[in-house]
């Protein structure tokens, strides 16, 4: 198995991290500017979301082509620049592989339309003469029919997300080897890894049926998606013994990423799971809100944790592109900001796996809580604010729901120091900039021994050279539902970790433990038989 519990990747979402020309829109050079500022809080790679061609319906996770950088973030030289630069850094370049779909606009799709029956074939086109029947009842992701007629076609071509994102018909010969193609255009240039967007969906059925689920049962996790990553594996990425691969899985089981991951399998290194972060789902609803639910994220944490250990291997994360702030979501940023910042930095740096940081958590950059929806871009919460409406809910109580749910709370551009546009560009921003950037930015934070950034920092330096932490196995202890507490073992030696999780003093039974040191602590003192608010610490134990 790949040692990579040692190893600690940065997600960037380019449009926001940093504009170098001032147009508006973080672009590649931004990020060559501030690798710097990556090197010092301590990554080995960078994740960066998808800067190919792309008409941006849905920021970029719709490309017209895989092998061409969009204009608006630079050329295909400054990336060739992004990899050399980060390479004299130890720093690994990760791109975003958007392989379930590719836009409507890109030249394969525009050739089906043509009637070229080639093209036709990389999609799942059914033909029909009734535009108001969809061939089954499968719902797309982003609300509404997954299926669009086609006059072009005389049918109907799926699309799982936006109605400009088809689906992909991996059943083809042609679309895998086109798709390994661009893998090996790709690492030929020195990218070193990649994330594949839902990629447990690229399997489907042989027939479309109507089900209780609306399709997602007979789409996720198709058997075929293991042969499909095998034969990837194969032709491209597990070539390079450096490679290193994560798989967005959506709704997906243990079981089914146990085999994901599990080396022998050769398929993926590691897996994304979102289970945790559906626990504040009402009844299973992003849209409607409730207290995030903490014995239920407690138990998938354990249920994840101990089912894939010593058999596959988790990516570690709380915040992404498509995450709200977990800060915000789980915490409470109003009177424990710091406090919570580091109490979930805390727990993805001691969990079992490789350890993601969403651009902006390092400093605890919080939700906006915009407050019109002329604020969001995001299709999906555009979409959602439509249907919510048309069911006649009160445009404040939709606005309450989007400040909490929306992927574009976790959007708004990279706080760097306090001045205008929070140093992230001289122009205004695509989306506004979080108000609260004069108390929280980098430039306040960096040489701050006390700061969000410099916990950070100490994390990584203390997972990465201390063995318990990224190799070491890992037990549960039983507490209340306020607490979190388990161990991380390995050659009789042991670490004891410690979380709260709520804003008020908790009780804790220590007493059959023998602590030794503390290794990190977000208070300055720690009182044996209470947690204070969100107070998180790792003891060596003797």
């Amino acid at each position: 198995m790949k040692k990579l519990g040692n190893k600690v990747v940065y997600e960037l979402y380019p449009s926001s991290f940093y504009d170098s020309n001032n147009d508006g829109y973080g672009d590649i050079k931004g990020i060559v500017e501030k690798l710097d500022y990556l090197q010092l809080l301590g990554v080995d790679y960078i994740w960066i979301t998808p800067v190919f061609k792309s008409p941006k319906n849905d920021n970029g996770y719709d490309v017209a082509n895989y092998c061409e950088i969009d204009p608006i973030f630079g050329s295909m030289e400054d990336v060739d620049l992004l990899i050399s630069e980060a390479k004299k850094r130890n720093i690994g370049i990760m791109l975003d592989m958007v392989f379930n779909h590719v836009s409507s606009e890109s030249q394969w799709f525009q050739e089906a339309l043509k009637g070229n029956k080639k093209y036709q074939d990389y999609f799942y086109i059914v033909k029909s003469d009734d535009k108001n029947s969809p061939p089954s009842n499968w719902v797309s992701k982003f609300g509404g029919s997954a299926w669009q007629y086609q006059e072009e076609f005389n049918g109907y071509y799926l699309h799982l997300f936006d109605k400009t994102q088809v689906d992909l018909k991996w059943k083809n010969k042609k679309v895998r080897k086109e798709l390994i193609k661009v893998l090996n255009f790709w690492l030929k240039k020195g990218i070193c890894g990649f994330r594949f967007d839902v990629v447990n969906l690229i399997g489907k059925p042989n027939e479309f049926k109507d089900s209780k689920d609306f399709g997602k049962h007979l789409y996720t996790d198709h058997p075929d998606v293991h042969e499909y990553l095998k034969l990837i594996n194969k032709k491209s990425f597990g070539k390079y013994d450096t490679s290193i691969t994560v798989g967005e899985m959506s709704s997906t089981t243990i079981d089914n990423c146990i085999k994901y991951t599990n080396p022998n399998e050769k398929e993926l290194d590691m897996v994304f799971n979102f289970h945790h972060l559906k626990v504040d789902y009402k009844n299973g609803n992003k849209w409607e809100n409730k207290p995030w639910d903490k014995k239920e994220f407690k138990q998938l944490i354990k249920d994840w944790q101990l089912g894939l250990q010593n058999k596959g291997w988790n990516a570690i994360f709380l915040n992404n592109h498509d995450q709200p702030r977990v800060n915000s979501r789980y915490g409470d940023v109003s009177k424990y900001w710091f406090e919570s910042s580091t109490l979930f930095a805390t727990l993805v740096f001691t969990l079992q796996g490789t350890p993601f940081i969403y651009q902006g958590e390092e400093i605890g950059m919080t939700n906006p809580y915009f407050k019109t929806i002329g604020e969001y871009r995001d299709v999906e919460s555009i979409n959602a604010y439509n249907e919510l409406k048309q069911k006649n809910k009160k445009e404040k109580d939709i606005l309450e729901i989007l400040s909490v749910k929306s992927r574009d709370n976790s959007r708004t551009p990279v706080q760097w120091d306090d001045s205008r546009y929070a140093g992230f560009s001289k122009s205004k921003p695509w989306i506004d900039v979080s108000s609260n950037y004069k108390q929280i930015n980098v430039k306040k934070q960096i040489y701050d021994e006390n700061s969000v950034f410099n916990f950070y920092r100490k994390l990584i330096s203390l997972r990465k050279s201390n063995e318990l932490l990224y190799d070491g196995n890992i037990e549960f202890i039983d507490s209340d539902e306020n607490t979190l507490m388990f161990k991380r073992s390995l050659n009789n030696k042991s670490l004891l970790v410690l979380l709260s999780l709520v804003n008020k003093p908790s009780k804790v039974n220590l007493s059959k433990f023998k602590l030794k040191d503390i290794l990190i602590n977000n208070y300055k003192d720690f009182d044996k038989k209470t947690l204070k608010p969100y107070q998180s610490l790792v003891i060596e134990l003797e």
